[in-house]
């Protein structure tokens, strides 16, 4: 994962992210895609961060929804 900038802001709706010094208090995706062959967006790569609440309403657009686990263990 790359060195976030202060402040972390979601790419979507531009909501800055709660932080107390370093830690983040607040879970966000974090995308980091490098685009290969076959692509319109060949040899770059692209990243992009989104709040918990613009992953669930991505995830409404979802024709497959996504796939869920339990995670017992939480870093």
């Amino acid at each position: 994962m790359t060195d976030f900038l202060r402040p972390i802001l979601c790419n979507k709706c531009g909501k800055e992210l709660k932080a107390q010094g370093e830690v983040v208090m607040e879970d966000f995706l974090y995308v980091n895609k490098k685009w290969g062959y076959f692509s319109g967006k060949d040899g770059r790569t692209q990243e992009f961060i989104l709040c918990e609440s613009c992953v669930k309403q991505l995830e409404k657009q979802f024709a497959i929804p996504s796939k869920w686990k339990d995670t017992t263990e939480l870093l």
